[in-house]
């Protein structure tokens, strides 16, 4: 078992992040330890395919500590990270009479956790809540550093909250019943994290991919080699994201150095503008992220900055996370017209995040960037078959 401390510096929140094996099974006793011995109840926050295989476990666990559980199940996917089922959240929370003194946990993936945080942040002003990632991007991102947020149609996250849980509980055996698309959906975030932190984590990522390809993921649980290498690489990667948020936990927007919390939407720029010209039916939000990360490399080297050597070796490492969906039939027109609703947008100037070198992001305004080599880059990227 790997243990992380977030610490933030304002004193708002201090919490550990667990990763290990066979966690779930004792998610009760974690409860009481993360939550504290006021907390008795407690709602379950998940989707019909998650608790179908993981709530027994959890829920058991649970009340074999002491809490009285209620579960409430949203859909699965994306298109359900919106404002009638976070009403509907809500409702639920009311209708069993939860208090300040009671507490949440999202038992998912990224969606469960981003609609399960601010659910607990509004309701009666804020109630404690638990992450339990199930998936690889949930895992290494979404759920650790406080972000919870909704989508409208407007856009992808414009609503939401900074709101930190109580502790985050990574249990790699569910990875084993992970779907390859979810699975490259996390190695996407997992090259992200890479690229923009340092080469040494850039090489430890690429060499874990090349060595336990995605799409022969479930039998690498027999290797014990693999049982070592997986949470030390799921380490490395929430370690650093820890780093980020403790020293830039709200995104200052008057940051434009390369540790400002910015660095972390390397590619998010343009993978949420193909989630919303699509109606986040078609991407899975780390492939999104997985052709915002070719795009955005295109860019940076159109405009002189990123060396084409370093460039394909980062297409190269985007190939060992597995197949992304096609994105030849897309508009590039509308994806621009997207890019304007971006939820990095401060003033009036969009702020990208490119490249100079492999752990070496640079956050450049858009005015920076000529049209003409955001529709080449674009076009050269997202209309290859």
């Amino acid at each position: 078992m790997k243990k992380i401390n977030l610490d933030l510096p304002s004193q708002t929140a201090k919490y550990e992040i667990v990763i290990g094996a066979k966690i779930l099974s004792s998610a009760g006793k974690s409860a009481q330890t993360y939550l504290g011995a006021n907390v008795r109840r407690l709602v379950i926050v998940s989707n019909r395919k998650v608790f179908g295989l993981y709530g027994k476990t959890v829920k058991s666990s649970l009340e074999n500590a002491g809490f009285e559980v209620f579960v409430f199940l949203m859909g699965d996917g994306e298109k359900y990270k919106n404002f009638r089922v976070l009403e509907n959240t809500l409702r639920f929370f009311g209708e069993k009479e939860i208090k300040r003194s009671d507490a949440v946990i999202a038992l998912g993936g990224g969606v469960v956790g981003d609609l399960a945080g601010f659910a607990a942040a509004v309701y009666l002003r804020g109630i404690a809540f638990l992450q339990i990632p199930t998936t690889l991007l949930a895992m290494i991102d979404s759920s650790v550093g406080g972000k919870t947020a909704v989508n409208t149609e407007f856009g992808k996250n414009l609503i939401g909250a900074f709101y930190q849980p109580s502790g985050v509980l990574v249990d790699v055996e569910t990875l084993r019943t992970l779907p390859r698309r979810e699975l490259t959906a996390g190695f996407c975030e997992a090259v992200k994290q890479g690229v923009i932190a340092n080469r040494r984590l850039f090489d430890q990522t690429a060499d874990f991919l090349r060595t336990y390809p995605p799409n022969n993921f479930k039998k690498h649980f027999s290797d014990k080699t693999f049982l070592k290498n997986l949470p030390t690489l799921l380490a490395a990667q929430i370690a650093f994201k820890a780093e980020i948020v403790m020293q830039d936990e709200r995104e200052d927007t008057a940051r434009n150095d390369a540790k400002s919390r910015k660095i972390l939407n390397f590619g998010h720029t343009i993978g949420h503008a193909l989630e919303k010209v699509t109606n986040y039916k078609t991407f899975k939000h780390g492939e999104a992220v997985g052709c915002g990360i070719l795009a955005v490399g295109e860019i940076a080297k159109n405009v002189g900055i990123f060396a084409k050597d370093e460039l394909d070796l980062l297409n190269d490492v985007v190939g060992l996370v597995g197949k992304l969906p096609t994105t030849e039939n897309i508009n590039i027109e509308k994806i621009i017209e997207a890019l304007s609703y971006d939820k990095k947008s401060i003033g009036s100037s969009l702020k990208w995040i490119l490249l100079e070198k492999i752990g070496k992001p640079k956050i450049v305004e858009s005015k920076d960037i000529p049209a003409k080599v955001l529709q080449k880059s674009l076009t050269t990227v997202l209309k290859k078959s």
